[in-house]
């Protein structure tokens, strides 16, 4: 399918709270945790229609958890709608643990948590990080998906780490550089093996105040607009730390993933109908990623949103998300 270029309303275009747009609030209806690989177990909840259309929320990461509001990109009259926390964020036990905590075993969750909850296909949604996992759980499980929708595109290659890194620099050079020396001078050469150290060293006073350092780099990277809410949730001493340490050892790891095996892939999904969500002016995700994308996928939906960045709460993108859930509902319904 052709690019779409989103055109919002010009009071759309002013608004700057994306509970605008989204589904109001709900609370769960079942939720626990489900024991996987020990000593792993993960929460999982359920909101919105027990009868509806299956789909499964992955959040952004690898650490960041869910949170209620996730539930609010979904009509509750429509959706059955499942989140969980991957290994070692939110509510998942034990709290940013690292042991078997690869990308192959959070496919391996989310299969066993859809076989539990008595679910034959669901749809995939995920951004960033989530849309990580959301592409390599379907190519792995094409036959227990309805279709995808993706935000804030992140494919794990190697030239998307180092752009983290090193490459934001460009762009977000005050963040970048506070990022950079909050190290001393002497660790500088290895951002990645100095944080890693740092985040994995086992007192607290070493490891909390580099995870805040790193929390704070990719939230002040993360909008269009200054959100110093994002930047607290980031920052919290409930989220930084898990955050901050499996996304390193990921990226330490190359994202548990071969050399374009996400795009090589795209073949065996091909025939599943998927929106991808791409905010123009996202710093930690460049749209140059998400484009590759819809090239390897042309049938795929493909808006890019001209006046938003990164976080899926960034007002234009938030509509454009609800947005995508009522189509794929509308289309797997009819």
């Amino acid at each position: 399918m052709p690019e779409t270029i989103s055109d919002p309303t010009a009071d759309a275009h002013r608004a700057r709270n994306a509970d605008t747009f989204l589904y109001s609030p709900i609370e769960a209806r079942e939720s626990g945790h489900l024991a996987v690989e020990a000593p792993h177990a993960i929460y999982w909840e359920e909101s919105g229609a027990a009868g509806g259309l299956p789909v499964v929320f992955l959040h952004g990461g690898p650490g960041s958890g869910t949170s209620p509001r996730h539930r609010r990109f979904f009509d509750p009259a429509l959706w059955r709608i499942v989140l969980h926390d991957q290994r070692g964020a939110g509510r998942s036990t034990p709290f940013a643990e690292l042991s078997g905590n690869t990308t192959q075993a959070l496919v391996a969750d989310i299969e066993r948590l859809r076989e539990a909850r008595g679910i034959d296909r669901w749809v995939v949604f995920g951004g960033s990080w989530g849309s990580t996992l959301a592409l390599a759980y379907a190519q792995a499980h094409p036959d227990r998906c309805l279709g995808v929708i993706v935000r804030g595109i992140f494919l794990g290659e190697d030239a998307e780490v180092d752009w983290f890194m090193h490459g934001l620099r460009t762009l977000a050079p005050e963040a970048w550089r506070d990022f950079s020396e909050f190290l001393p001078q002497a660790e500088r050469g290895d951002l990645l093996g100095s944080y890693m150290r740092r985040l994995n060293d086992p007192d607290p006073a070493v490891n909390g105040p580099a995870a805040i350092a790193w929390g704070l780099y990719e939230s002040r990277s993360s909008s269009l607009y200054p959100n110093p809410d994002l930047v607290a949730e980031m920052t919290g001493d409930d989220k930084a730390l898990a955050i901050s340490r499996i996304e390193a050892a990921y990226f330490v790891a190359r994202l548990f993933l071969a050399p374009g095996q996400l795009l090589a892939g795209v073949p065996a999904i091909r025939h599943l109908p998927a929106t991808i969500v791409q905010g123009r002016y996202d710093l930690l995700c460049p749209l140059e990623v998400a484009d590759r994308l819809h090239r390897a996928w042309p049938e795929a939906e493909y808006v890019v949103v001209p006046d938003a960045g990164h976080s899926a709460f960034e007002p234009s993108i938030a509509r454009e998300l609800v947005a995508a859930t009522d189509r794929m509902a509308a289309k797997l319904r009819s």
